[in-house]
């Protein structure tokens, strides 16, 4: 791997892809920590939508989300999932695929309350994916769980995180002619050394 340097240079992809957002935070207008996250239901059929990256942990990848959710329901029965980090300012991206656990203790409490009071209780107001009569009818429940919640809202029952622990993260860089660089780890487990192969663009 003596061409792997420069920005691709490392021993530890976590470090990688903080690097990478880092530069992004400074160039992308918005969002630098967006994702595409990837599932499937029940049939197989794949499902794509976009959410925020909240933690580069030493080992994984953490999000958050509505428990209740398509989104949810469809990481909870596959127990896998996937996504893509797209820097147009960069132009890199960050692929990533792995196993599924929920973060659903101090740590989503922590988050949790770190957000803005009105984003805690939209959390509560949400039925995230189920069908909605009419933006007024949600903003009825904003204020109703405004009222019962107070200003200090705990963190719902059916809101918390999840964490995508990886065996397989692929980093590309735009090249001259299409003749990109890419880069993917792969291990056969979250136990095992990662194996890095240069790909063909």
């Amino acid at each position: 791997m003596s061409d792997r340097d420069g920005i691709f240079a490392g021993d530890d992809p976590f470090e990688i892809v903080k690097r990478w957002m880092a530069e992004a935070e400074e160039s992308e207008i918005n969002d630098h920590n967006a994702i595409a996250l990837s599932t499937v239901d029940s049939d197989g059929l794949p499902n794509a939508r976009m959410v925020l990256l909240k933690d580069v942990e030493p080992g994984a990848f953490v999000f958050y989300t509505n428990y209740e959710s398509q989104k949810a329901q469809e990481l909870d029965s596959a127990g896998k999932a996937a996504f893509v980090m797209h820097w147009k300012s960069l132009r890199r991206q960050v692929r990533v695929r792995g196993t599924i656990t929920r973060e659903d203790g101090p740590q989503a409490d922590a988050y949790y309350k770190s957000r803005s009071l009105k984003s805690r209780l939209g959390a509560w107001a949400s039925r995230q994916s189920r069908p909605l009569a009419s933006r007024a009818t949600l903003m009825a429940e904003v204020a109703k769980v405004t009222a019962q919640q107070g200003p200090n809202p705990s963190r719902p029952p059916f809101w918390g995180g999840y964490r995508l622990v990886p065996v397989e993260i692929e980093f590309w860089a735009d090249g001259q002619f299409r003749l990109h660089d890419r880069f993917c780890w792969r291990r056969s487990d979250p136990e095992a050394d990662w194996v890095i192969n240069r790909l063909n663009p």
